[in-house]
């Protein structure tokens, strides 16, 4: 079974990738609870973050950190907060939104912003992220 997050990181599903790696995908939520929301997903399919192996935990988590290094670059924000739900999608995801405060972190509160505007936020963090880890 390929889940929407695995056609998304395949390219079959378009989306507003930030950064890639043979193992991990980072693209633009599309209902984002704050500009410059990104989901983190390991290629590998499993529902839940604490069955991945100590190995695939442990990678996805250093890619999210560089993808977070980078939103703090390309989104004024104090920080970036980190969730992982994981029942809205059947695979591993981690949410990454940039915050001002706790209160920042309500996923009662998503939006949907103008294609130009996920294009341009897409396109800064990514920059960011190319910038902080070239080849990567």
């Amino acid at each position: 079974m390929s889940t929407i997050f695995s056609k998304i990181a395949a390219g079959e599903i378009p989306s507003y990738r930030i950064a890639a790696d043979e193992r991990h995908y980072a693209f633009l939520d599309i209902n984002p609870v704050a500009p410059g929301h990104v989901l983190v997903i390991p290629r590998i399919e499993d529902d839940y973050i604490f069955n991945l192996s100590d190995d695939d935990y442990s990678a996805l988590t250093l890619f999210a950190k560089r993808v977070a290094k980078a939103i703090e670059q390309a989104v004024p924000c104090k920080r970036v907060g980190v969730a992982v739900i994981g029942l809205e999608v059947p695979h591993t995801h981690i949410h990454l939104i940039p915050i001002n405060s706790e209160s920042d972190m309500d996923f009662h509160n998503k939006t949907q912003l103008p294609a130009e505007e996920m294009e341009a936020i897409a396109k800064a963090i990514s920059s960011k992220y190319d910038e902080l880890y070239p080849g990567n």
